[in-house]
């Protein structure tokens, strides 16, 4: 019988129904023990799978009053993200504070440099510092898991560099531990796809403007409510719109009773071209070397092939 389930059982808890298994159970046991060393706590939620389960263990763990939310909010952040930030935090009684990141404000951050990530982690770290310490917090927390180092992730240093800790990586959490965790949690976006900030579908050097990621934001929620695609990215480049989805989705999004009414959405956000990648959907796909045409098929607006 496991830690959890004697707990459940000696606090007339409902008993969870499926096991988590004995590895990830001993890393949520490690993130517990992380945890009760850095209450008070701020937590940086952003409303997805990572710091949604931070938060939620984090607020089991410590107490509700000893935990605080903070989500930094701008034209990066894509709107079902803030939505699920908000309804999450509301269900478990959390105390959440929203901040106004104002990231478009900052000229080095909008030259949209290698650096990018590293500037708007640091903003938004010192921000959430800025308003915690008063509250008498002076931890901070964010989602980044084992998983991350996989990819270019440059905001890990400006974490390290503000002191933000990590504990699901410290704990050794990796994105399956998350899942399988969050799902036994009870926590309903646990298999929600993976988010990032919306700039990081625009290539490195091309400036970022609130009108592009407007762009970007309008067209994933539109392509998502059409059902056809758990994973959907719009890489914008230009007057092209670059779109990854999982490899069993390409064909789904290619019928002659779907790819009209994309078209058509999609010119009247401002796109000229639409460009379906065949390689699909992969973390980081801009950040990989080489050409971003191989691998790629694409339409001009009624459908005549261009390339």
């Amino acid at each position: 019988m496991t830690l959890e389930i004697q707990a459940a059982r000696q606090q007339g808890r409902p008993v969870r129904s499926h096991p988590i298994g004995a590895e990830t159970e001993r890393r949520f046991q490690r993130l517990k023990y992380i945890l009760l060393e850095m209450s008070p706590l701020a937590v940086a939620f952003s409303g997805g799978i990572d710091s949604a389960l931070l938060l939620k263990v984090s607020c089991d763990t410590l107490g509700l009053d000893r935990v605080v939310a903070f989500t930094a909010q701008s034209e990066l952040s894509p709107g079902h993200e803030i939505e699920d930030a908000a309804r999450l935090a509301g269900a478990w009684g959390a105390r959440h504070i929203v901040l106004e990141a104002h990231d478009l404000d900052d000229a080095e951050f909008t030259a949209n440099m290698k650096n990018r990530c590293y500037i708007c982690k640091q903003r938004r770290f010192s921000l959430i510092l800025e308003h915690a310490r008063p509250l008498g917090i002076h931890c901070l927390a964010h989602g980044e898991n084992v998983d991350d180092a996989l990819d270019f992730r440059p905001g890990s240093l400006a974490a390290r560099e503000l002191g933000v800790r990590s504990p699901l990586r410290e704990a050794g959490l990796g994105k399956t531990d998350i899942r399988t965790l969050a799902e036994w949690l009870h926590i309903d976006i646990w298999n929600k796809p993976s988010s990032a900030c919306l700039a990081s579908r625009i290539p490195w050097g091309s400036p970022i403007t609130a009108e592009k990621l407007r762009q970007i934001d309008q067209a994933e929620s539109y392509l998502r409510s059409l059902g056809i695609a758990h994973q959907i990215r719009v890489r914008h480049d230009g007057q092209t719109a670059r779109v990854e989805v999982e490899q069993e989705a390409i064909v789904r999004i290619a019928q002659p009773d779907v790819l009209p009414k994309v078209l058509e959405k999609l010119k009247r956000l401002g796109f000229s071209h639409f460009l379906l990648d065949l390689q699909g959907y992969r973390t980081g796909s801009l950040n990989a070397e080489g050409s971003e045409e191989k691998g790629v098929t694409s339409w001009q607006w009624g459908g005549e092939a261009s390339r």
